[in-house]
């Protein structure tokens, strides 16, 4: 595994070592030993997936204390823009977003710590998009900023997406009172 890091402090982009031949091909999607030597560290208790067509936009989200969770997501099918906003109130980065493209046919993978609101747009239809979390949901810590905060600058790149009625009315960063 290949291990990039950010300007955006704990952040990290995975890309696995790929073994492909006629049949199709193999990758390690997770190891413990390879992710903590990383720096990528978290008691990983629950897997989601979401199915999205061409121009949903999911997020942007995060749980609160004391259900923080931090996750490690892909794309298992079609391409997502995976986007990242730091709201860690003392960090050097807050309100900075981060996007990254994942493809499901390069494997790429996100590491997302705790005390960052997370979205993603599809890019392709049928787009399965995996999330790998340290917490297990809770409702009642469910936290959320504004996907078209302008303040944020994030160019989607989709005309028209389609968002959640519950992600169209949450705060913006500048309404947001941050739990991190």
């Amino acid at each position: 595994m290949e291990f990039k890091y950010f300007a955006i402090q704990g952040v990290v982009e995975i890309q696995p070592r790929v073994f492909g031949d006629a049949r199709g091909a193999f990758f390690e999607s997770f190891s413990a030993q390879k992710m903590t030597e990383a720096g990528i560290i978290g008691e990983w208790v629950q897997d989601n997936q979401s199915r999205s067509d061409r121009g949903v936009v999911r997020g942007l989200h995060f749980q609160k204390p004391p259900f923080t969770q931090a996750k490690l997501v892909r794309v298992a099918q079609g391409r997502a823009l995976d986007v990242i906003v730091d709201i860690r109130k003392d960090s050097p980065t807050y309100g900075q977003h981060l996007m990254v493209e994942l493809d499901s046919e390069r494997y790429n993978m996100l590491y997302v710590p705790p005390g960052f609101a997370h979205g993603f747009t599809a890019l392709e239809d049928n787009t399965l998009f995996l999330y790998k979390c340290t917490n297990y949901y809770a409702p009642q810590s469910e936290g959320g900023l504004l996907w078209n905060d302008p303040a944020l600058g994030i160019q989607w790149g989709v005309e028209n997406p389609t968002v959640s009625a519950k992600d169209q009315i949450l705060p913006t960063l500048a309404e947001l009172d941050s739990p991190f």
